[in-house]
């Protein structure tokens, strides 16, 4: 946070996608709830998240009067899953899936029609239905615990991302190539347009048109935060590991399954963006920074400096998925290994789809523990004070570094 800046910054909060490793998010969320004094207020002035990130930030959204309230709802539901509250998992209509798709491919199409998806996430509706109290996130507003919440979709139609947003008076709507931002009351089919994730679960109709996971098209996930006004972002990721490890020359290489391949396009969907999103703010705080503020002219006079501070997880979630893996329904592992295999490689995908609470719980763990080693920090930027432009694990600062002044 620069010198010249004299009242305390927006606060944004940013929660990618990322399935059953949501999770992680509500852990590092419990320990802020912690850290701050009780009967706190939500201390984010916009929250905004995509896919199961989306899901959080309607939650907090609508608790916003009370935070460590509204963290309790998350880690009550988060630690408690079953598969079968997000997805259908009977044997039925797993085997009914399966020979849908089958069908499909032999007959192209005819007699049977193009299965929607792969899993039937029905039951995740209606317990969003039951949970989530979307009127409360206009009195949230209202009242000033709230400024401004997002949800981010794809518009199959438009091919743009779409952040729809619900805020005070002065937030406009925006449009930009491939991304525009809409203002309207949340509701529930924004959540499941959302959460849609290309083939895994079925697009939602909105608008007049089919939407999916929001992070298909979103290439700058932090744009809507700066759109609705903040200054400083935390963002709660959920990949924890670098590149992987390069493979053995000695041995064959092995043609990457089904579920392999799909692993990595969740992983690519849900993080990839963050990261090109972080490098590109880098450059430009850099570039602003070199500049006095009495020197900058043009657009650079309406150009500000955004501090981020990124956390994500110490340890492989993939790795604990695997240990989990036998938590999962006799049907849908039988249906991952059908499209996956057994090899370490389709753990990505694994890890994406375990809503269980044995690996949920240790996720909410793993987020507690993370923000508690970075508590003071935490707090610093939450509660405004001074703090560097970006603070991430070494590994993105190593990354990131040919960038840095300092």
């Amino acid at each position: 946070m620069s010198g010249e800046d004299t009242q305390k910054p927006s606060t944004a909060l940013v929660l990618p996608g990322g399935g059953a490793r949501g999770a992680f998010q509500v852990g590092v969320l419990k320990a802020l709830a912690e850290l701050m004094p009780k009967g706190s207020s939500n201390p984010f002035e916009v929250i905004s998240g995509t896919s199961a990130g989306a899901i959080n930030s309607v939650v907090l959204a609508s608790k916003a009067r009370r935070f460590r309230v509204a963290v309790a709802e998350l880690e009550r539901v988060w630690g408690n899953f079953h598969c079968e509250q997000v997805f259908r998992t009977d044997n039925w209509t797993m085997l009914k899936s399966s020979l849908h798709w089958m069908a499909s491919i032999v007959l192209g199409g005819f007699l049977v029609g193009t299965p929607k998806s792969l899993l039937d996430n029905s039951p995740l509706r209606a317990l969003l239905s039951r949970n989530v109290r979307f009127p409360r996130i206009e009195d949230a507003i209202d009242c000033g615990y709230l400024d401004a919440v997002a949800v981010t979709a794809a518009s199959y139609s438009s091919a743009r991302s779409t952040s729809f947003f619900q805020g005070s008076p002065e937030h406009k709507d925006w449009s930009r190539t491939r991304r525009v931002g809409i203002r309207e009351g949340l509701h529930l089919d924004h959540l499941m347009a959302s959460i849609a994730v290309p083939m895994i679960f079925p697009p939602q109709l909105l608008h007049g048109g089919y939407f999916g996971d929001g992070a298909m098209r979103q290439a700058t996930p932090l744009s809507s935060a700066i759109h609705l006004g903040a200054d400083r972002i935390l963002v709660l990721g959920v990949r924890d590991e670098t590149a992987d490890k390069e493979a053995d020359p000695s041995l064959p290489p092995q043609h990457p399954s089904f579920g392999q391949i799909a692993g990595y396009m969740l992983d690519t969907l849900f993080m990839d963006g963050l990261y090109s999103d972080l490098e590109r703010m880098t450059r430009i705080n850099q570039l602003i920074d070199s500049v006095a503020p009495q020197n900058r002219k043009g657009p650079m006079r309406r150009m500000r400096a955004i501090d981020t501070m990124l956390i994500v997880p110490s340890k492989d979630l993939r790795v604990i998925a695997y240990e989990h893996r036998m938590q999962l329904p006799f049907a849908v592992r039988s249906l991952l290994r059908g499209i996956g295999g057994r090899g370490p490689s389709e753990n990505r995908l694994l890890s994406f789809l375990m809503f269980e609470e044995a690996y949920t719980r240790e996720l909410i763990e793993l987020g507690y523990q993370d923000a508690m080693k970075v508590r003071e920090p935490l707090l610093d930027f939450v509660s405004g004070a001074e703090v560097p432009r970006l603070f991430a694990p070494d590994w993105i600062k190593k990354d990131l570094s040919a960038f840095q002044t300092d």
